[in-house]
């Protein structure tokens, strides 16, 4: 039962000092915030495995870690060199289509790196490719040929109008207030629109609304 405890107290402290340092996928973390998420972790488990240590051994640790990351964050926002420092600059590995393999070794990125890279970007053809940077997450971004380059409605000189995202509005049967406001939808309107439809909230799987008031419905699946 220790166990079992010191396990879900570490896990939401865990998460708490994971949610303070800031919402970021792994992929898109720079060096500092995987060192401060590897050690917390590891921190985190020294109590789980050892019952003898006191819990205070992991929690000072983590907390002192989780303030250092964002002290060093806040710093880094008005610092240009401590975002060098920490964070290094982003390298171009390939310049007007000329790879620069110099570069790829200081970023230790080898050619099967670059073309899975490139392949995800949707460019299989390196002579498709006028530059590559190599960001300071480690990520590929890369600028295509004029020739390459997808057909956008600027090019084809299409008139339009900028339109908001669609945003939830019901999910799992239930109604998410905070989404609707984000339009000014009201309950009004939407009972009005699923008595169009026929439908009832806890019915539905997912549905959304755009800026324009366009909905899409998905009913639940049925078992």
């Amino acid at each position: 039962m220790i166990v079992f405890f010191r396990a879900i107290l570490l896990y939401m402290l865990v998460i708490f000092a994971v949610r303070m340092m800031g919402k970021r996928q792994l992929a898109d973390m720079q060096p500092s915030d995987i060192v401060a998420t590897i050690l917390i972790s590891n921190i985190a488990s020294l109590p789980i495995e050892d019952t003898s240590l006191p819990m205070m051994a992991a929690i000072i640790p983590i907390l002192t870690l989780a303030a250092f990351e964002i002290t060093t964050s806040e710093i880094g926002l008005r610092s240009r060199k401590l975002r060098l420092l920490f964070s290094g600059r982003p390298r171009v590995i390939i310049k007007e289509g000329v790879i620069d393999q110099k570069a790829m070794r200081d970023v230790r990125i080898t050619l099967d790196d670059l073309m899975e890279n490139l392949r995800g970007e949707g460019v299989f053809d390196l002579k498709d490719v006028w530059y590559c940077i190599a960001e300071t997450n480690g990520k590929l971004n890369v600028l295509q040929r004029f020739p390459a380059k997808p057909l956008t409605p600027k090019d084809m000189q299409l008139k339009g109008n900028d339109t908001l995202p669609p945003v939830t509005v019901i999910s799992d049967g239930k109604m998410l207030p905070e989404a609707m406001e984000f339009y000014g939808i009201s309950a009004g309107w939407l009972k009005k629109i699923l008595e169009l439809e026929k439908k009832k909230a806890e019915d539905i799987f997912v549905m959304t609304v755009d800026g324009n008031l366009q909905y899409l419905i998905v009913d639940k699946a049925r078992e």
